[in-house]
């Protein structure tokens, strides 16, 4: 993208409809947009380039949003949640902020590795949709359409996440769920403050499926 990473938003206006236009957005607060923090900021957008980044140092923006100067921000639509940084400890760089990014930003669907875990397990939203398949399978692309069409449908209710079945990380929660992989694909919805889950295995995954058993579960 040619666009300059991070846009300056230089009022309340500017700041909203940024937040507002994606799933995850991060902004750095800060007071001196030249300082060694913010530099570090500008040096971690570049390394995260799915994901907008937004300076201000406009005090009405830092005001309006209870962000004190050189922190860092991450909102997240999908469960209207926020993740803030404190950026006046001297050992924040890129790489840290960078880190901070990826363990926090939680999509439509989120994909489950080692680096979102801890996300997902902070997540406000007590419900999760896991689709356990395997990526390599031809059929993937349709069925991850068919899953995000789906995770539309209870955006800030179930956290949707997939579970890529060839990472051996995630064969715990396989043998977790009991599920073997010539059952795949699955789906497996869970309740976080009781353990109270339940798992489907379609012959497809559709919209139908999907919304089905989430009702089913919710209800």
């Amino acid at each position: 993208s040619t666009t300059e990473k991070p846009i300056l938003l230089n009022n309340i206006a500017d700041a909203e409809a940024f937040i507002s236009s994606a799933e995850v957005a991060v902004i750095g607060f800060f007071q001196e947009p030249q300082s060694a923090e913010a530099e570090q900021f500008r040096l971690a957008a570049g390394q995260v380039p799915e994901v907008p980044f937004g300076l201000s140092s406009s005090a009405a923006v830092l005001s309006h949003y209870g962000a004190s100067a050189n922190t860092v921000t991450l909102f997240r639509t999908v469960d209207s949640d926020r993740r803030d940084l404190d950026m006046n400890n001297r050992d924040v760089d890129a790489e840290k902020l960078t880190r901070f990014v990826r363990m926090n930003e939680l999509r439509l669907v989120t994909e489950y590795n080692p680096v979102t875990a801890i996300g997902v397990m902070q997540s406000s939203l007590e419900f999760n949709l896991l689709l356990i398949t395997d990526k390599m399978s031809p059929k993937h692309p349709e069925r991850m359409r068919k899953f995000r069409a789906a995770a539309e449908l209870y955006k800030g209710k179930i956290l949707f996440i997939l579970l890529d079945s060839n990472l051996k990380s995630n064969e715990r929660v396989m043998s977790y769920f009991q599920l073997k992989k010539s059952q795949l694909p699955a789906l497996a919805i869970f309740h976080t403050p009781d353990d109270e889950h339940d798992v489907l295995t379609p012959d497809e995954i559709s919209i139908e499926h999907v919304q089905d058993f989430c009702n089913r579960f919710l209800q």
